[in-house]
């Protein structure tokens, strides 16, 4: 009897205990961005999923505001009990880490990774009647006029900004910024030429490359997207370890039990597996990865120096 006390108390006390439990109520996702946008479509997709396998209820709240940072700050103070979830991205947890002096949160210490959910490849592309037709063609003509060239990009520390001021610090070219409230607000300009080129989000992109509007040459991914399998990667282009994309996984509050957190990994990558879940992303431009959560650590541990770097050199803050 003594023996059966204890292992039951060890049972109350383990992993085990909360793995077979998790979880007892409803789960939040914070989303640091508006309904629609990527993250959010994201995150939802795979809330549906796992709502129905849990049993329980799985919501999304966006919480918007500076690049992610309000999100991520509200899901570092959460309580560490698997019910708070954050859909973070390389924004917030990259980026913000060396646009700001002082940031609320630490993007390594208060978080634990769960998986990386997927990456959104960006396009570079430039209007039709730049007299360019290759990568190289365009880097030519960019030291050709220095300062004179333009580039529209979706704010400071965007992973559209950071595409182009990778590419110019790569090919040692003066392109000029432009900044826009998001995306869709770059099209017209760039469209009526008013602007020369831009890294996009490969969906509102592609479109307008097969209709003639735009030209691309590259996607900022390390491998093609499935959203346009057809364009090579700038590594491809002879560009190597070239990656400029927004990304986005699950995290959760440091001191989440581990056995919730092998849950929630385990539990998403089989969702990211199922072959309707994988086609709803690809509709939306949205290559998904999936992966562990020491793999996810190691994206983030990687990328914080490689992009302080670049940003430094660059001399990019946040506005």
């Amino acid at each position: 009897m003594r023996a059966m006390l204890g292992l039951a108390l060890l049972l109350l006390s383990s992993g085990a205990f909360a793995q077979t439990n998790y979880p007892e109520t409803t789960v939040r996702i914070l989303v640091g961005f508006p309904a629609g946008t990527a993250p959010d479509v994201g995150a939802r997709i795979v809330a549906d999923k796992l709502a129905t396998l849990w049993g329980k209820g799985v919501i999304v709240e966006n919480i918007s505001g500076a690049s992610g940072n309000i999100a991520a700050d509200r899901a570092a103070e959460a309580a560490p009990d698997g019910y708070t979830l954050f859909m973070g991205g390389n924004s917030s947890l990259i980026m913000s880490v060396s646009l700001y002096d002082k940031l609320a949160y630490d993007p390594v210490k208060d978080f634990v990774p769960i998986t990386q959910i997927f990456i959104a490849a960006n396009l570079l592309v430039v209007h039709p009647d730049l007299p360019v037709n290759s990568i190289d063609e365009l880097v030519a003509l960019a030291k050709a006029k220095p300062g004179q060239l333009t580039y529209g990009h979706t704010g400071t520390g965007s992973s559209q900004h950071l595409a182009n001021e990778l590419f110019k610090y790569m090919t040692k070219t003066d392109i000029v910024p432009v900044a826009y409230r998001g995306s869709t607000a770059i099209l017209p300009d760039l469209l009526a030429g008013r602007i020369n080129m831009a890294f996009l989000n490969v969906v509102n992109a592609a479109p307008l490359v097969k209709e003639g509007k735009l030209r691309a040459f590259a996607v900022s991914s390390r491998k093609r997207s499935v959203a346009a399998p057809e364009l090579p990667t700038m590594i491809e282009k002879g560009y190597p370890d070239f990656e400029a994309v927004p990304w986005f996984g699950f995290l959760a509050p440091a001191g989440t039990p581990q056995a919730i957190v092998d849950k929630i990994q385990q539990d998403t990558v089989a969702v990211l597996a199922m072959s309707d879940v994988r086609k709803r992303f690809e509709a939306n431009g949205l290559d998904v990865v999936g992966g562990t959560s020491a793999e996810f650590a190691k994206v983030i541990k990687t990328e914080i120096p490689y992009w302080a770097k670049i940003i430094k050199e660059a001399g990019i803050k946040a506005e």
